[in-house]
């Protein structure tokens, strides 16, 4: 391996040190040499970007998550996007768990009541009706909360037994009948299952505004910072290559080797691809935007316009590209099916494993991703 490899990092890097410290842990754990990039102080600045952040308004007077007015609108969002069609009929995992509760050893009739058919027809009669009078249960598709709701129905209507035969005798419209006590009992169990859910989207609503919004805000600045004053940041990112060797990606003699991150995954690609390119031997990004970026907004220099008709060829400047990608990282983008090399080859897409420590916010969780290393010792290392 001849050529040295640079690491450009991507959008919301302030700090100088603190990089160089994540890229001296990532060469040690890839045991290759890395030169680090730094361009952080031309991006936004973003010190007072949370005064342009929505508040989180509060209903009560503790500071916890309970009482949380967003969390109506966040759940009815969340079920809106699980289940955007449900019907709100009687869902069959809730039929066939009142036919298990309600269902007798010997079939026989029940107390003063009709046979456990007729029982079953009656109940499910009822909850078929009133379903979908509910507002939570009847807009939820969870196996699990559907089955016990069935259940507890069919608990109560045996436990009720008595009452509830004798009130069939008259009226249906009898309060202390069968409808009303499915429908009491319906309504206590939509209650505290909106109730759990909202205490549930209320802690999503918080963590999606606490982890996701500073570094939303952070990749927007960055970005409109680099399409405004894309010249300046890409000469920083040559005058780095330059210090180390002033022949560096001048030409197809002297290829540089690039791993980058996120916007510097766009950088990368924008100098590999300018119509004055850096000549690159292998690109390896990761958590990147590129070919979302040339679909929005063609890059220019070297690069076609995406017709639609086929994936944009790459110049040979870029001689080779590896785009990882995490599955919740809602920054980073395929490349595979945007653009070809100049090879025909398409760049390489592979999913890295998401691990629950990663949380939500997983844009910045590939430095310490073990797949990254061993991807750089692989790739940056090959013939």
């Amino acid at each position: 391996m001849d050529e040295p490899i640079f690491v450009i990092h991507g959008v919301g890097n302030r700090d100088q040190r603190d990089f160089a410290a994540t890229v001296a842990a990532l060469e040690a754990a890839a045991g290759v040499p890395l030169h680090p990039i730094y361009w952080g102080d031309l991006g936004a600045n973003d010190s007072f970007v949370e005064l342009a952040l929505p508040q989180r308004r509060r209903a009560g007077l503790r500071d916890d998550d309970s009482n949380d007015p967003d969390a109506d609108e966040m759940l009815t969002a969340l079920l809106e996007v699980a289940a955007p069609s449900w019907p709100g009929s009687l869902p069959q995992s809730v039929r066939q768990a009142v036919r298990d509760g309600l269902d007798t050893d010997s079939g026989s009739t029940l107390r003063d009541g009709p046979s456990s058919p007729e029982c079953e027809r009656l109940v499910l009669e009822v909850l078929t009706e009133e379903w979908p009078n509910t507002r939570w249960l009847s807009r939820t598709d969870d196996v699990a909360l559907l089955h016990e709701t069935g259940i507890a129905i069919a608990d109560t209507v045996m436990k009720e037994a008595e009452v509830v035969w004798s009130s069939l005798r008259g009226p249906t419209s009898d309060e202390g009948g069968l409808r009303a006590l499915i429908r009491r009992r319906l309504n206590d169990l939509d209650r505290v299952a909106g109730a759990a859910m909202q205490a549930i989207a209320s802690r999503v609503n918080h963590n999606l505004r606490a982890r996701l919004g500073p570094g939303a805000t952070r990749f927007l600045g960055d970005v409109l910072v680099y399409q405004r004053h894309r010249a300046t940041i890409q000469a920083r990112i040559r005058e780095h290559i330059a210090a180390v060797d002033p022949r560096l990606g001048q030409d197809a003699t002297k290829p540089v080797r690039i791993v980058a991150h996120s916007l510097g995954g766009v950088i990368a690609v924008d100098m590999a691809t300018a119509d004055i390119p850096l000549w690159t031997s292998s690109l390896l990004t990761f958590g990147s935007q590129a070919a979302y970026f040339h679909l929005c907004d063609p890059r220019g220099g070297q690069l076609p316009v995406y017709t639609g008709s086929a994936p944009v060829t790459l110049p040979g400047s870029l001689a080779r590209w590896t785009n990882l990608w995490q599955p919740l990282d809602m920054l980073a983008f395929a490349a595979s099916r945007v653009f070809r090399l100049a090879d025909g080859s398409s760049p390489d897409d592979i999913p890295l494993s998401h691990t629950v420590s990663a949380g939500l916010w997983t844009h910045s969780v590939y430095w310490s991703c073990p797949e990254l290393a061993a991807m750089i010792r692989k790739i940056m290392c090959a013939g």
